[in-house]
């Protein structure tokens, strides 16, 4: 469970108002309004429980209930989190973290992150190879049309919900397209877990890690864990619904101008059936338009 950078509390606030302010956030909430399944027997407390919050926020029960008795002091990212999980607007978050002695401040917030030039013009000469450039907390900035035909079309995501671990978790024709998608999926929530030291107070990365968390019972497992990855290199398996089984090796090289920007490759060994089967995908896909090509993959059973 998730409790970073905690401080025990040696002296408890008249009335203990952090402990009431939850409370009471809780009790405005339903289980199915966070997405959790409504409970069969009739309910204790009014709204959400205690360990029902701490379940979504990723952290231990007991710790949930030491924050709320006063005991001890929570960090900032777990109190970014279970703002997040609470449904707080940003006044209620400020009285948060003013009750939590915690600076209200706003994060400052970094320039969009757009793809460096030369990554771009990269991008559109691999026309027989899928690649897309990643940047912070795994968003994908750009993609070439091949990379568009094996995975999704990208350019109908919206730009803020272009990331990739989003995807994996949202889109549920990614699951039958990895055929090893929990494997997958659990690395790269390892490697969002990387991204999360270095850009820990990120409002946009919170709020990535609460709307994971809420839905899908595998994120918060994952997430919960703590496990972290750096892993570059791979191979996996992809079957694409139309093309059929390929067997890929994929590569990761980061920008020189940018390191918040990596190149991510898909290739295959000169003379394999993928090898093949991804230029025949590439050829087929550049004979029509991709928005055409798709609504292809929708008559055939994709629910992409």
């Amino acid at each position: 469970m998730w409790a970073p950078e905690t401080t025990t509390v040696t002296r408890t606030a008249p009335l203990n108002e952090l402990g009431e302010f939850l409370k009471q956030r809780r009790s405005e909430l339903s289980p199915r309004t966070v997405g959790l399944p409504e409970s069969a027997g009739p309910r204790r407390v009014k709204g959400l429980r205690r360990e029902e919050l701490a379940q979504l926020a990723a952290i231990s029960t007991d710790y949930c209930t030491r924050v709320e008795q006063g005991r001890i002091q929570a960090s900032t990212p777990v109190l970014a989190t279970v703002a997040q999980v609470l449904h707080l607007d940003d006044d209620q978050r400020d009285c948060l973290f003013q009750l939590a002695g915690k600076s209200t401040a706003r994060p400052r917030r970094r320039p969009v992150q757009r793809v460096q030039p030369q990554l771009q013009r990269l991008l559109d000469e691999l026309t027989s190879t899928p690649a897309i450039v990643m940047g912070r907390r795994m968003d994908i900035l750009a993609w070439n049309s091949l990379a568009s035909a094996l995975v999704t079309n990208f350019a109908e995501i919206p730009e803020k919900k272009r990331n990739y671990t989003r995807i994996l978790f949202s889109d549920p024709a990614m699951r039958t397209l990895d055929a090893d998608w929990e494997g997958v999926a659990r690395t790269a929530v390892a490697q969002l877990r990387m991204e999360a030291a270095e850009y820990p107070d990120g409002m946009r990365f919170s709020a990535l890690v609460g709307e994971l968390s809420v839905p899908d019972p595998h994120f918060r497992k994952w997430w919960a864990a703590h496990h972290v990855s750096s892993l570059m290199v791979g191979t996996k398996t992809v079957k694409h619904p139309v093309a059929g089984e390929f067997v890929l090796d994929w590569d990761t090289l980061t920008a020189s101008t940018d390191a918040d920007q990596q190149l991510v490759v898909r290739t295959a060994e000169v003379g394999t059936r993928t090898h093949d089967g991804l230029r025949l995908l590439a050829s087929w896909a550049a004979d029509q338009d991709l928005p055409a090509f798709q609504h292809g993959l929708l008559t055939r059973g994709s629910k992409r």
